[in-house]
């Protein structure tokens, strides 16, 4: 049942900057560097970071021939470590390579097309965005997001790739109605530092509010009461790997719905699809955002459940927080007519076996409209209404909610 009276509810999220986030991407360029050559590979690729240093790690089972130094420093050249300055960067940072093969203990499940590993995996939607994503999250991705642009198109040069956001909104009997506090932590030059040294010029303030948080906000979220809070500790000249370690897998509420709903425990970066704790919460989220998107509920939890080689989930469980035009039992069993849910089927359907990932690695894995977010289709809307409601009048009734 969605919550009754006035609330506020919290989100981040981390720049591609971010050291935690350079090691998501290196990862995942690592699995599209694979599977560029060979689809059918088997991945589990980790990163750390540090000043001057990048540790990639991991398990690879692959014909593919790779260049992870150029890989490495393609990635890291990308984002933007590409100044002496900043303490790390791409021609000079040391790489070490520490990638071994998979276990065949593990493999022996696999082949036979069970799942890579146990583990419970959730998928979320609701409308509150046209991404049928939270708010909160979406808003905190969109920031950083727009931190990129504007340092790397030169409007506000003096950013560095490292950066925060943080989006406090209130809520009214479930239904987002304002933005009540914006927190956006950027790595700068110092030339934008007051007399004092220790604290950013009003000048710069004003312009990373006027060119960042404002055309992200908009007018409508915004009132007289909205606090900004950007650089709250003064300043943020030394950053990214240089002030602070990095490593693979430990954003995933940044990742996926940002705290707004359960998470299973399992990273997504570098990890090729037979590792259900990717793939199962794609199609988690495929589910859930298709039965909102069908007009069944205005939201929905799906969690998937699985062993270790075994290819069928073990369980499979719905909520629509009270907001279903169905039992949830119904819902779940024209889900699972629709729906494959073995790892086989999952990859298939969403077409996982190709290079996409690095893409996912920065600004979240859900709510996203870019080519390749599979996940992200409602094509099966239809279907599903029409499994659960009927055709005809009930099936009208479902499109005009959705």
């Amino acid at each position: 049942m969605q919550r009754k009276g006035k609330y506020f509810f919290n989100s981040e999220s981390v720049s591609e900057g971010h050291p935690d986030k350079v090691c998501d991407q290196i990862s995942d360029a690592v699995l599209d560097a694979v599977f560029t050559i060979d689809p059918m590979s088997r991945v589990a690729c980790e990163t750390f970071v540090a000043r001057g240093l990048v540790i990639v790690g991991g398990e690879i089972t692959t014909k593919a021939m790779l260049d992870i130094d150029q890989i490495v420093r393609d990635v890291v050249k990308d984002i933007g470590y590409t100044r002496p300055e900043y303490a790390f960067d791409s021609n000079s940072c040391a790489i070490l390579n520490a990638i071994g093969r998979q276990s065949p203990d593990i493999s022996q499940g696999v082949d036979t097309g069970g799942a890579g590993d146990q583990g419970i995996m959730f998928g979320y939607a609701c409308r509150e965005t046209d991404e049928l994503m939270p708010l909160p999250i979406m808003l905190a991705h969109k920031l950083v997001k727009r931190l990129a642009e504007v340092r790397k198109s030169g409007q506000l040069s003096y950013l560095g790739p490292d950066g925060k956001s943080q989006v406090s909104v209130e809520y009214l009997d479930g239904r987002p109605v304002r933005v009540d506090t914006v927190v956006v932590s950027t790595q700068h030059g110092p030339e934008i530092l007051d007399k004092t040294g220790n604290q950013i010029t009003e000048k710069a303030r004003k312009e990373i509010i006027d060119v960042v948080i404002r055309p992200v906000l908009g007018k409508r979220l915004i009132d007289d009461k909205t606090r900004f809070l950007i650089n709250p500790t003064g300043k943020f000249v030394v950053g990214g790997p240089a002030s602070d370690t990095g490593l693979t897998g430990r954003k995933i509420i940044v990742d996926t719905y940002g705290g707004r709903a359960p998470h299973g425990g399992g990273a997504f970066s570098g990890k090729d699809p037979t590792k259900v704790d990717r793939s199962a919460c794609y199609m988690a989220r495929y589910i859930a955002k298709n039965v909102v998107a069908a007009g069944l509920a205005e939201e929905c939890t799906v969690q998937l459940a699985y062993a270790i080689g075994v290819a069928e989930p073990v369980g499979v469980y719905f909520d629509t927080h009270g907001t279903g035009a169905a039992d949830e039992l119904v819902i779940e069993a024209a889900v699972r007519k629709l729906f494959p849910l073995t790892p086989k089927g999952i990859i298939d359907t969403l077409k996982l076996r190709r290079p996409i990932y690095r893409q996912t690695a920065a600004y979240g894995h859900f709510g996203r409209t870019e080519k390749g977010f599979t996940w992200e289709l409602t094509d099966k809307a239809v279907a599903l209404r029409e499994e659960v409601l009927g055709k005809g009048a009930k099936a009208k009734k479902a499109l005009a909610v959705a």
